[in-house]
C-alpha cells in the first residue's frame, strides 16, 4: 500500500544526517515508495476550520554533502494526507501548542498523526513522570525559591532544569555550597514566573543517561547509554556525551512496563524513556532520538519496525485512536 505521508520538522538543511532520527524514519518511508510531503511549522494554516499546509515533495540521498532535494512546492489540505509525523524539536512553547491544534484538526479529519496532538499537550516530557512516582528519583516541580532551597537542603546535591527544553540545555547541577544558587534559580524560573524541575542528583550518571525507545507502548530490547564527557554532568549527545549500546536490564524492563500501557492508551506510538541508574527521569514524546545510534550498535532497522506499526495502525482504521 502506498501511503501519503507528511512530516513537520525543523529545517532539514540544518540537521546532522548521521545522527538525525527523523531522517532515518524518512529514509525508511522513501524505501517503501511513500511520497514525502515536507513541512515546517510556518507552512501550517487553518482556514475556516480546515487545516492546510504549503509543502515540498522531498527526495533523500545517503550523502553527507547532498542529503535532500526539494520538488516543486504546492499547497494541500492536510485531510488529503494519510499520515503526519510531528517531529518538530522543542522548545515546547505556545507556538508548539498552537501547531498541535492545527494537527488535531487534521486528525479529526481522519489523518493518523504521530504522535497524537492531544498527547503532545498532555504528556509534557518533564512533567509526565509525575504519573509514575514509583519509577522516579525524588522530584520537585516549583517556581518558589523557598521550595527549591528546602529540596536542596534535603538532598544536598540536585539537578535543576527547565520544563520546556531539550538536549541538556540550561540543566544545572547544584550543591548547597554553590555560590550561584540564587542566580541559577532566578534565571531558570525567570524570577519565579516559570516552573522548573528539581531532582536528586543520581551519581550513576557517570555510567550513562540511558535511552529506551518505545514503539506502541513496547520497549525495544536495547538501550543507548549516553556517557557524559569528562567534566560534564549531562548525559546528552548534544552536550558531547559518547554512546554505548546495551541490553535492557530487568529494572529497565520493569520501568518500561510501568509506563508502556499509559503511552499506548494515549496513542503515543513513539517515545523515549530516559533512565539514570535505576530511575526514570524523563519521558520524551515530541521528537525522540537515538534511532541512528541504536541501529549502528545493533545492526537493526528501528524505523522499519516503527513504520510497520504505523502502517498497521493506519490499516486498522483511522479512527482507531
Amino acid at each position: 500500500m502506498t501511503l501519503k505521508l507528511g512530516v513537520v520538522m525543523d529545517p532539514i538543511g540544518s540537521i546532522q544526517v548521521r545522527k538525525d532520527s527523523t531522517y532515518a524514519m524518512l529514509l525508511e518511508v522513501q524505501s517503501r515508495g511513500w511520497p514525502i510531503h515536507y513541512m515546517e511549522m510556518n507552512d501550517l494554516t487553518v482556514r475556516d476550520g480546515e487545516p492546510f499546509a504549503r509543502f515540498k515533495p522531498l527526495t533523500l540521498f545517503e550523502d553527507d554533502n547532498r542529503w535532500f532535494e526539494y520538488g516543486a512546492g504546492s499547497s494541500i489540505a492536510l485531510s488529503k494526507l494519510d499520515i503526519i509525523l510531528m517531529r518538530k524539536d522543542p522548545p515546547f512553547n505556545l507556538e508548539y501548542i498552537y501547531c498541535s491544534y492545527i494537527l488535531e484538526r487534521a486528525e479529526q479529519r481522519g489523518v493518523l498523526v504521530v504522535n497524537r496532538p492531544r498527547a503532545l499537550r498532555d504528556a509534557n516530557e518533564k512533567m509526565y513522570i509525575a504519573w509514575f512516582p514509583q519509577c522516579t528519583p525524588p522530584t520537585l516541580v516549583s517556581r518558589e525559591f523557598s521550595d527549591l532551597r528546602a529540596f536542596l537542603h534535603e538532598h544536598s546535591d540536585i539537578i535543576l532544569k527547565p520544563l520546556e527544553g531539550m538536549g541538556g540545555a540550561s540543566v544545572f547541577r547544584v550543591t548547597e555550597r554553590d555560590p550561584n544558587i540564587s542566580v541559577i534559580m532566578e534565571t531558570l524560573t525567570r524570577h519565579r514566573s516559570r516552573y522548573v524541575m528539581a531532582q536528586r542528583y543520581i551519581p550513576e550518571i557517570r555510567e550513562g543517561d540511558k535511552r529506551i525507545l518505545m514503539v506502541d507502548g513496547e520497549p525495544l530490547p536495547y538501550v543507548l547509554a549516553r556517557v557524559p564527557a569528562p567534566g560534564e554532568s549531562r548525559g546528552n549527545l548534544a552536550a558531547g556525551a559518547s554512546s554505548e549500546g546495551r541490553e535492557l536490564t530487568e529494572r529497565e524492563r520493569w520501568i518500561a512496563g510501568e509506563v508502556g500501557p499509559s503511552l499506548k492508551e494515549k496513542g503515543i506510538l513513539f517515545a523515549g524513556l530516559d533512565i539514570i541508574g535505576d530511575y526514570l527521569t524523563e519521558i520524551n514524546i515530541t521528537s525522540p532520538t537515538c534511532i541512528r545510534e541504536l541501529d549502528a550498535h545493533f545492526s537493526v532497522n528501528i524505523s522499519a519496525h516503527l513504520m510497520d506499526v504505523i502502517e498497521s495502525r493506519f490499516n486498522g482504521g483511522k479512527s482507531a485512536e
